[in-house]
C-alpha cells in the first residue's frame, strides 16, 4: 500500500512560554490599547518597535494591525493619489494588490521570471508606460531578485521602492536584511509567517518624514512622543494637522506575544533551510519537475517551497495535486482555473482590471507550492517528497495511457 503523509501543513509551533506569560500579563492588567499605560510603564509594543528595529538596523519602526495594513500605511506615507499606477509583481498574493486598491490607486503588474522574481526588463517597459513612481516589491514565497540590480534600476527610474517582506522577514541579500533596501520595508506576523501573533505587521523606514506620517496614519491622535522607535516630537508637528487617521495600530496583546519570538528568527532561518534543503534533494531528479535556483547572495529562509511542471497539462498537474491531497500532500496550484483558500493568481483581481502577461501565465501554468512549516521534521520531508515523486511518476504515466484534453485556463 502507498505510503501517506498523515501531520498537518498548517500547525504552527506554540508560542512560546515568554510570549505566553508576558500576554497573560497584558489580559491581567487590561491595557491592551498601545496608549494606555500607567505612569512610568512602556507599552509592549513601544519595546517591540524599538526591538524590532534594532533586529533589521532601521532607525524607525511602527507595528500594524496587519501585513497589509504595512503597506497600504506605506503607500499613503508616500502620498500616493487615487487612481494613481503603483507598479506590482504578477506573482504574488491578494493582500498586495488589494493594498493598492485600498487607496483607490491602479495595480499595474509586472511579469515573472521562472526564478520567481520580478522581471526587471518589463519593469522598466511597465514604469516608462505608465509613469508609476511607487513599486510595491513582493518578495513572493520569500524569493529574492537581484536587490542591488533593481535598486539600480528603481533609482535610474525614480521609483520609490516598498519591499513586501511578508515571506522574508530574516532574510538577507547580500547581507543586507529584506526590507532595507527601499525607502520602506513592510513585514507580517500573520499566523504562517515567520514570527505568529495570528494577525500583525511592521513598517520600517530610515525616513524621518515617511516615519512621522506612518504613525500619524495608524491613529497615534497627538500620542506620537509614546514611540521609542519613531522621530523626535518636533518631526510630526509639521504634519499632525494635514495626515489623516486611518486606524490600524498593533495593540499590546499581540506585541507581548511577538517580542520573544524577535529573538528567534535566526534560529528559525536555519531550521526552516534544513527542512527546504531536504525537500530540494527529496525532489531531485523527480519525473518533469523542475527546482528552482536560488542565488548564492540570498540568505533565504524557506519556509515555503515551490517548483515548476514545465510543459505539463492542465489535466495532467490537477491530477498530480488531487493524487499528492489523498496521500496527505496539501499542494497549491496557481494555475489553477478558479481561486482557492489563499492561492489567486492575478488573473482572478478582475477589480485591478489586470491586463494578460503570457511570460507569468506560463510560469503559473505549472508552479506547485507548499508550507513547511517548523513543525515537520527532515524524516517528515523526506516522506512528503518521496510521494511527490512518486505522484509525479503516476501522472506522467497516466497522461501517457490515456492523455485528456487540458481545460481551457480563464
Amino acid at each position: 500500500m502507498s505510503e501517506r503523509f498523515t501531520g498537518s501543513f498548517t500547525q504552527q509551533e506554540p508560542i512560546p512560554e515568554a510570549g505566553i506569560d508576558a500576554a497573560v500579563a497584558v489580559l491581567r492588567h487590561g491595557r491592551l490599547h498601545r496608549y494606555n499605560t500607567v505612569a512610568g510603564e512602556v507599552a509592549e509594543t513601544a519595546l517591540l518597535e524599538e526591538e524590532f528595529a534594532a533586529y533589521v538596523g532601521a532607525t524607525y519602526c511602527l507595528a500594524l494591525a496587519s501585513g497589509g495594513a504595512a503597506m497600504a500605511c506605506a503607500l499613503r506615507a508616500l502620498q500616493v493619489k487615487p487612481g494613481e499606477p503603483v507598479l506590482s509583481n504578477a506573482f504574488t498574493l491578494a493582500p498586495v494588490p488589494g493594498a493598492i486598491a485600498s487607496i483607490g490607486a491602479k495595480p499595474v503588474f509586472v511579469e515573472v521570471t521562472e526564478d520567481l522574481t520580478i522581471d526587471l526588463a518589463h519593469l522598466e517597459a511597465q514604469a516608462k508606460a505608465t509613469g508609476a513612481r511607487v513599486l510595491l516589491l513582493s518578495h513572493m514565497r520569500g524569493h529574492v531578485c537581484d536587490m542591488d540590480a533593481l535598486m539600480a534600476l528603481c533609482d535610474r527610474l525614480g521609483v520609490r521602492v516598498v519591499e513586501d517582506c511578508a515571506h522574508t522577514m530574516g532574510a538577507k541579500w547580500k547581507g543586507v536584511p529584506s526590507g532595507r533596501h527601499g525607502a520602506i520595508g513592510c513585514y507580517s506576523t500573520q499566523t504562517y509567517k515567520h514570527i505568529n501573533s495570528g494577525e500583525g505587521g511592521f513598517l520600517v523606514t530610515d525616513d524621518a518624514g515617511l516615519a512621522a506620517r506612518a504613525v500619524l496614519l495608524s491613529g497615534s491622535y497627538m500620542l506620537y512622543a509614546r514611540h521609542r522607535a519613531a522621530p523626535p516630537p518636533e518631526v510630526f508637528e509639521a504634519l499632525k494637522l494635514e495626515v489623516p487617521n486611518v486606524s490600524s495600530r498593533m495593540d499590546n496583546l499581540r506585541a507581548a506575544i511577538l517580542r520573544p519570538q524577535v529573538a528567534m528568527l535566526d534560529d528559525r532561518r536555519t531550521r526552516w533551510r534544513a527542512l527546504y534543503q531536504g525537500m530540494e534533494q527529496g525532489l531531485a531528479g523527480a519525473s518533469g519537475v523542475k527546482l528552482i535556483p536560488r542565488p548564492q547572495h540570498e540568505d533565504y529562509v524557506g519556509s515555503s517551497f515551490q517548483f515548476l511542471l514545465p510543459g505539463w497539462e492542465a489535466a495532467r498537474v490537477a491530477r498530480f495535486v488531487a493524487g499528492a491531497a489523498a496521500r496527505g500532500g496539501e499542494l497549491k496550484w496557481f494555475g489553477a482555473a478558479d481561486p482557492a483558500g489563499f492561492t489567486s493568481r492575478y488573473a482572478h483581481w478582475q477589480y485591478a482590471n489586470p491586463v494578460p502577461l503570457p511570460q507569468t501565465d506560463r510560469v503559473l501554468a505549472g508552479l506547485i507550492d507548499m508550507r513547511l512549516p517548523l513543525t515537520f521534521t527532515e524524516t517528515d520531508v523526506a516522506q512528503i517528497a518521496r510521494i511527490l515523486s512518486e505522484e509525479a511518476a503516476l501522472a506522467a504515466k497516466a497522461e501517457a495511457v490515456e492523455p485528456v484534453a487540458a481545460p481551457v485556463a480563464d
